[in-house]
């Protein structure tokens, strides 16, 4: 993301003179090379200066707009900066803004404080004024309080400046659909046109003819050259290069065929196999280690949403299914896996590649990477269509450790969701969340409400502090904001 630009702007007006506009400008200097300095900034945050007229106002958002690197906008208000002033400049934005509310001082200097002092450090009404006229035009933004320097107010920004990237990332994503949906599955189905409408989101179909052609023309140099990733990242039984080798082809011939697309992720259908000797397994988990988006069975929605929470996380994030629930008492938990598809990102240790039969699809036993997810917190998402709009649903969850299930030849995530499976999956299935889902250990919540905020969309979150009953209230007061 450091290729991606935050403006940082700071509120004054010429009322204070000279000295104080000086001073105003250095310590905004200041803040920002601050902000920006930090190991832990995502993007580049560059001082814009200060704007101390409409004329000013309006031309930094115009600059911020016109520029394709700057992904939004930070604002800070030193002093009292008259909010009739930045009606026009506001009305032009689109670009997502974060209302800085800091102040330059730390703390307030009780031995020398004076009107000097008062008149240059006013961001405690400053900004008031400022966040009243974007609730006046109606506009969204995120409000951050705190001293610039805390550990807090740092994280919140940051995250912040991840989710504004990302948004930026999703309106240029490109998904491909090799095949299509699988049948009869709803929560797969979606509005693509909405869907680019909302999200940016181009989704096109490629015909599995075309991936056959170019598994064909797979060059020996590149297969050695894949087998030599696959030995570096994982484990694997010499016997097994055969289907290990089919597997190297399948993703040569997948990433051609993105990069020519200008797509980041993909979908794949085991009902539609035409031309390929086996169901793309590792080809798939790898390709989503160097941060593809993947959904199964045609689902372009979850491949698409991989691929931001990817661009946000730079690991850490795997397409996700909950498959079978643990129901003994006070040991509640679920198993996350797919067929093959669970990217080793998320595990605990150096995963190994297998070749097991699969039992469905009708091909080849494919080989694919299996391991044990590394212990944490995670968030679990979904994103659905409901029709008339997009819902994404948040769920806490905390994976364990692993048992042993050696009769299992995939991937797998035990995990228990917060405040509890029998709250959490009752929650979830009154929100229509889907069985397919985006699991990440590196995403938090945060970012994933400043992304929905920022789009515009609608989330829900199930945690530690979700009561059932007061869920499916706020199902029906979130129903009628929404609809």
């Amino acid at each position: 993301m450091k290729d991606k630009k935050i403006y940082f702007i700071t509120g004054s007006q010429h009322l204070y003179g000279d000295e104080a506009l000086k001073q105003v400008a250095k310590n905004g200097r200041e803040i920002a090379e601050f902000l920006n300095k930090q190991k832990e900034n995502p993007v580049t945050i560059v001082f814009w200066g200060t704007v101390k007229t409409p004329a000013e106002i309006t031309g930094a958002v115009i600059a911020a707009e016109s520029d394709a690197d700057c992904v939004g906008i930070i604002a800070w208000m030193h002093t009292f900066s008259p909010a009739k002033m930045w009606i026009d400049g506001l009305k032009r934005l689109s670009k997502p803004l974060l209302h800085l509310h800091t102040q330059y001082n730390e703390a307030i200097p009780y031995g020398s404080i004076d009107m000097d002092f008062m008149n240059l450090n006013q961001s405690a009404h400053g900004d008031r004024e400022f966040g009243h006229i974007f609730s006046r035009l109606k506009i969204s933004r995120k409000v951050v309080a705190g001293y610039y320097k805390d550990k807090e107010t740092l994280k919140a920004v940051y995250d912040w400046c991840k989710a504004a990237a990302a948004v930026d990332f999703s309106k240029n994503l490109k998904v491909i659909r090799l095949g299509d949906n699988m049948r009869g599955v709803a929560v797969t189905e979606g509005d693509k046109v909405e869907a680019q409408i909302k999200f940016g989101w181009t989704v096109d179909a490629n015909g599995l003819g075309d991936l056959a052609e170019l598994i064909d023309k797979v060059t020996e140099k590149e297969i050695k050259e894949k087998l030599s990733e696959y030995k570096a990242r994982y484990d694997y039984d010499k016997k097994d290069i055969e289907a290990v080798t089919e597997q190297a082809k399948q993703e040569i011939a997948i990433r051609k065929l993105a990069d020519s697309a200008g797509a980041k992720a993909i979908t794949t259908n085991f009902e539609n196999l035409s031309g390929l000797k086996q169901l793309p397994g590792l080809a798939v988990q790898n390709i989503m280690a160097n941060g593809f988006g993947f959904g199964a069975e045609g689902d372009w929605k979850t491949a698409a949403l991989t691929a931001v929470l990817k661009y946000i996380s730079h690991g850490g994030t795997s397409f996700m299914e909950d498959y079978t629930y643990n129901l003994e008492k006070g040991k509640e938990l679920v198993l996350g896996a797919h067929m093959l598809e669970i990217c080793p990102s998320i595990s605990k240790g150096k995963p190994q590649i297998i070749v097991k039969p699969l039992g469905i699809g009708g091909k080849e036993p494919p080989a694919r990477i299996v391991f044990d997810a590394k212990p944490g917190k995670a968030v679990n998402v979904s994103l659905i269509d409901l029709g008339n709009r997009f819902r994404m649903i948040v769920s806490i969850v905390d994976i364990t450790e692993g048992e042993n299930m050696p009769n299992l030849p995939v991937a797998q995530v035990l995990w228990k969701p917060r405040p509890s499976l029998k709250t959490a999956a009752e929650a979830w299935i009154y929100a229509g969340g889907a069985h397919h889902t985006v699991l990440s250990t590196a995403v938090s919540a945060e970012q994933l409400s400043d992304f929905c905020d920022i789009i515009g969309i609608e989330m829900l979150l199930i945690d530690e502090k979700t009561d059932i009953n007061e869920f499916k209230y706020k199902l029906k007061i979130s129903d009628a904001i929404w609809s």
